[in-house]
């Protein structure tokens, strides 16, 4: 028999309880397809349970929506039906079929190939001898199990209603984890975009996917709402409100909108009409977002609760990527001149060496002759206007074609086509005076270059190059150039005679390490150590790590040295604990080479089990350039180390940071301020904003905060008032011996930090 759907009966009357086998009669075809209805399946071979069943039950609602029905009169053709109908609610379906046991086989076949795990299933039998009830609810996954006999046209109701109720409820779980699921990925996909604009575009797009329709709206931010300013400023577009971007909402441009907008941010909530919807994403009193979006139909009570998780993640979001784009600044361009600096030029460098832009690329330092007098003579307000007015020249009279950079006090750079950077040109323009405060002054300078095709380094060593040529024109006379040339690579035989050096030291035990306390800011207790190389040579002069650390790195020597000083440092822990100092973490620092070394994971493994070091007082220290140069490796490669049961800290953060998503995806521990921002933190009146910053971020992602470089009791005081919990320095300790240490935790520590 083909399968067929039954309509509703909406006006059939039964008072009977039992089920009276009547011919079936189409009814009308009613208002149902213009209406919600539960869609109930029935499979069974036998005609009249069809009549019947439809009979008792199609004049009923159920949960406030009717009943329609789908018909299949054996186990093959419902397999057929099930492939192609949608939304069903409830299967009554009969055990024996074409064979003894073609139900159960069909829920096999509905749960497990077609994965229908929504759909409630009524098993019904007119031979309740063959599958015992609990055997078959056991093995099979059914909901309910009757005889039908005992279906009364009562209890089938009942049976029917429970399994509907049930089915509501399901989908009801299962749409919100699918919300929440989308909420997740959303959030993730938002993290990957750069720029407070595009993840503000991302998020329209993420809402009005999230909604099931194309994105329509516009994204404002509004500055200092409790100061009473009430300007919106559109940063991102959607739909036909491209024509918006940058702008500012007035009601001249669309009264409805704005007025929306204007009464979510005051209500601070989200707004839901029928055709459009305004969300608030509540932040920094000093900044506050506000998105509208049109709709094509109101939002369900669900998607409702889903934009307001939505909204919470997305506000967080918005605060974290302006938080970035800061620190973005701060790391990458002078704060005075608000060129690029040092960092960022030299991955412009990196970037121009790999490409073939190389070929006709020249670097220029320009070095301010005797600008530190000057500086001295008229103050340093005038010397930063100065150099402001002389990076305003370099960038207006060549930056349209050359990338002009500040990387030091008074030295600027230059980068661009060979043909451009002409010493002569470049020299010329300082021959008119620089206006400053109505007095003229006269400055000159000198250049130091290298020509790009003829090095073979990275963009620091040609950075290097370049100051080699400038000092060398400085020796010679001033306001004149020089040109690195092969024959001046005096710094690279130096760089082989102390890799030979240190080789020769190591041998020897001239190498040792020492640890610097780390400080609890609030309790003033020493909470850990971090490990540090120290160079003596036989004389009793000691080499900076600075200088050593680069050529073990060049050579590789520093595999060999990085696993010694791991091992020591664990020793060190474990005599720490049995000293009785046992909440004691010990930080160790690990460099670039030797965390790509193939055998480190191993190294570490090692380590920990010969020395008997617990890991979870085991610090790993990474560079934040390391970070971020092969981010993807070095999430895997986290992944691992994090499985030993170390901790892992991001070391000099603030200084080479470029995407928040990476940061999120890394599992770190710890970051530790920059000591440079330290300094900072009493050198200005905004000297505080880095650190603060970095607080903020750690605070936010749920990161723990160490603070290096402490040097006077105002800069402890200043961090600890700025949230951040933990600090080292010259202000509690000096690096000190392991016996020093021992000695100053057991009777020095709280005199020493107090």
């Amino acid at each position: 028999m083909p399968p067929s759907i039954t309509p509703l009966d909406e006006n059939a009357k039964d008072d009977h309880d039992d089920l009276v086998f009547l011919e079936e009669h189409p009814a009308p075809q009613a208002a149902a397809a213009t209406r919600s209805v539960w869609r109930v399946m029935i499979i069974d071979d036998d005609e009249d349970v069809h009549s019947t069943t439809t009979f008792a039950l199609g004049n009923l609602d159920m949960q406030h929506r009717p009943l329609e029905f789908v018909h299949a009169y054996s186990a093959a053709q419902a397999r057929e039906l099930l492939k192609q109908e949608q939304e069903i609610a409830v299967i009554l379906l009969d055990v024996v079929m074409e064979q003894d046991d073609a139900g159960l086989h069909l829920v096999r076949y509905i749960r497990e190939t077609l994965r229908m795990a929504d759909v409630r299933i009524i098993l019904r039998t007119g031979q309740p001898g063959y599958a015992p009830e609990i055997d078959a609810i056991r093995d099979f996954d059914i909901n309910d199990y009757k005889t039908k006999s005992e279906l009364t046209r009562i209890k089938l109701y009942t049976t029917v209603t429970a399994a509907i109720r049930s089915y509501e409820q399901i989908r009801k779980i299962n749409d919100s984890r699918r919300g929440l699921n989308q909420i997740i990925n959303a959030s993730t996909e938002l993290m990957a975009l750069h720029g407070v604009h595009n993840f503000a575009a991302g998020v329209l797009a993420q809402i009005a996917t999230l909604l099931g329709q194309e994105a329509s709206g516009v994204l404002c931010a509004q500055e200092c709402p409790d100061s009473g300013c009430r300007e919106l400023h559109v940063i991102a577009t959607a739909g036909q409100y491209r024509h918006l971007e940058n702008a500012v909402m007035t009601t001249t441009i669309d009264a409805r909108m704005a007025d929306s907008m204007e009464r979510t941010l005051a209500e601070h909530r989200n707004q839901y009409r029928d055709e459009y919807v305004t969300l608030h994403f509540s932040g920094k009193a000093s900044r506050a977002f506000v998105a509208y979006l049109d709709l094509r139909r109101a939002p369900t009570e669900l998607e409702e609760r889903l934009l307001e998780v939505f909204c919470g993640n997305v506000a967080v979001g918005l605060e974290n990527v302006e938080l970035v784009s800061h620190l973005h600044k701060a790391a990458f361009y002078d704060t005075l001149s608000k060129l690029p600096n040092r960092t960022r030029l030299i991955e412009i460098l990196d970037a121009t060496l790999a490409g073939p832009a190389k070929q006709d690329a020249t670097l220029s330092l320009v070095d301010l002759d005797h600008f530190a007098e000057t500086n001295d003579a008229l103050g340093h307000e005038f010397g930063d206007m100065l150099l402001v007015a002389v990076a305003a020249r370099l960038q207006n009279s060549l930056g349209q074609q050359l990338t002009v950079a500040r990387i030091g006090g008074d030295i600027f750079c230059l980068l661009g086509d060979s043909s451009q950077i002409n010493p002569a040109c470049i020299l010329s323009l300082f021959q008119t005076p620089f206006s400053i405060e109505g007095q003229d002054v006269q400055l000159s300078a000198t250049l130091g270059l290298v020509r790009l095709a003829e090095h073979d380094g990275s963009g620091a060593d040609a950075l290097k190059d370049a100051d080699i040529a400038l000092k060398r024109a400085k020796s010679q006379q001033r306001a004149g150039h020089f040109y690195f040339s092969r024959s001046m690579g005096v710094e690279i035989r130096e760089r082989v005679r102390m890799m030979h050096a240190l080789r020769t030291a190591f041998g020897q035990n001239q190498l040792f390490v020492v640890y610097q306390p780390q400080i609890d800011l609030f309790s003033r207790r020493p909470v850990g150590a971090e490990a540090l190389l120290r160079w003596q040579t036989p004389d009793g002069k000691f080499i900076s790590p600075d200088r050593f650390i680069p050529i073990a790195e060049y050579s590789g020597l520093i595999i060999e040295l990085g696993e010694w000083v791991m091992r020591t440092a664990c020793r060190e822990l474990v005599a720490l604990r049995a000293a009785g100092h046992e909440d004691f973490t010990m930080s160790i620092n690990v460099s670039q080479v030797q965390f790509r070394h193939p055998h480190f994971l191993d190294m570490l493994r090692r380590a920990l089990s010969d020395t008997g070091a617990p890991p979870e007082y085991v610090e790993l220290e990474i560079t934040e350039s390391m970070a971020m140069e092969e981010p993807d490796l070095l999430i895997k490669m986290l992944a691992q180390i994090k499985q030993t049961g170390v901790t892992i800290a991001i070391d000099d953060f603030g200084t080479g940071f470029s995407s928040l998503s990476y940061l999120q995806r890394l599992q770190i521990d710890r970051l530790k301020i920059d000591r440079a921002f330290v300094t900072e933190i009493t050198g200005s009146a905004r000297g505080s904003s880095i650190a603060e910053m970095v607080i903020q971020l750690g605070r936010n992602l749920g990161l723990a905060v160490i603070a290096e470089g402490v040097e006077d009791e105002r800069q402890a005081q200043i961090l600890h008032t700025l949230g951040c919990p933990l600090a080292q320095g010259f202000l509690f300790a000096r690096p000190m011996t392991n016996q020093a240490l021992l000695g100053w935790l057991g009777n020095d520590a709280l005199a020493g930090v107090a």
